[in-house]
């Protein structure tokens, strides 16, 4: 009985301290799995970018990225460069298309002559609408020439399509009483061919409007005379405008100096008419 009691309180003392063992063991197991899976999230868990500042790390502000691009939007792009054709008579170069379309159709010079000298007033650049201008040729004339003909220049000259003149001064010391003199002269003529032999100083005197005739013209100063659709002849002098009129009359006298039989500038005329021709 006695060896029975001792039995059963040996094994019952073992069993009190293997238990804990046991229970020990996987406590301590769980709690590494654990600290090691949090350890591989942390590592796993993507770092924000950060700035450093005397040092300390800083997490940049969520609006730095838009001021960056804002920044950017705002600093000037370098504009494209327009190609150019020179007046090689003058060395005056021309842009090839203005910012509203218009392409230039011919380059010319006009020539005054003084004590039997040919000087050099103005070169000039003409400037059309392609597209209208093309569509109006193509319905006035059937058939496409072979040469340019004074129907093509006709139509040109009559047409209520955008056209515009660009004159550049070259001799230097030319002021506004010359110029407007010169434009008496030749678009006086013009409208007095065009309107059945009568004159008509008023409408002549329009183009250049109120301009003082004091204004000093130097060399590279620029005056643009710009047909608009509804025969509206607009003046514009070192990119002032001077003048605005309304008048068909007008509107196709002023390019019949250009375009008519005896224009300012024959070679530019012929350059014109192969323009005109290669709308076909």
């Amino acid at each position: 009985m006695a060896n029975m009691v001792e039995d059963v309180t040996s094994k019952t003392e073992k069993l009190d301290v293997d238990e804990p063992k046991n229970t020990n063991t996987i406590t301590t197991k769980v709690d590494a799995g654990q600290v090691e899976n949090e350890a591989k999230m942390k590592n796993d868990k993507p770092m924000a970018d950060t700035t450093k500042e005397n040092g300390i790390e800083k997490e940049p502000k969520p609006d730095d990225e838009q001021n960056n691009k804002s920044l950017e939007e705002a600093i000037p792009k370098e504009e494209e460069k327009i190609a150019e054709e020179l007046e090689p008579k003058s060395g005056v170069s021309f842009p090839v298309k203005l910012a509203d379309g218009k392409q230039l159709k011919a380059l010319g010079i006009r020539k005054k002559t003084l004590l039997g000298l040919g000087i050099k007033i103005y070169s000039f650049g003409l400037y059309a609408d392609n597209e209208k201008l093309k569509d109006l040729m193509r319905s006035k004339i059937k058939t496409a020439p072979a040469k340019p003909t004074k129907e093509m220049y006709q139509v040109a000259i009559d047409s209520d399509v955008g056209m515009m003149l660009r004159m550049v001064i070259v001799y230097g010391n030319l002021t506004m009483s010359m110029v407007k003199k010169n434009f008496d002269e030749g678009l006086g003529a013009s409208i007095k061919k065009l309107n059945g032999g009568k004159k008509d100083d008023e409408l002549t005197n329009k183009v250049m409007g109120t301009v003082s005739d004091s204004i000093k013209l130097s060399s590279g100063s620029v005056i643009e005379v710009t047909k608009y659709p509804g025969y509206t002849l607009e003046t514009k002098v070192k990119g002032e405008v001077v003048s605005k009129v309304e008048s068909e009359l007008l509107s196709r006298a002023y390019f019949h100096m250009y375009l008519g039989d005896d224009p300012f500038d024959k070679d530019a005329k012929e350059k014109i008419g192969m323009s005109l021709l290669s709308l076909f």
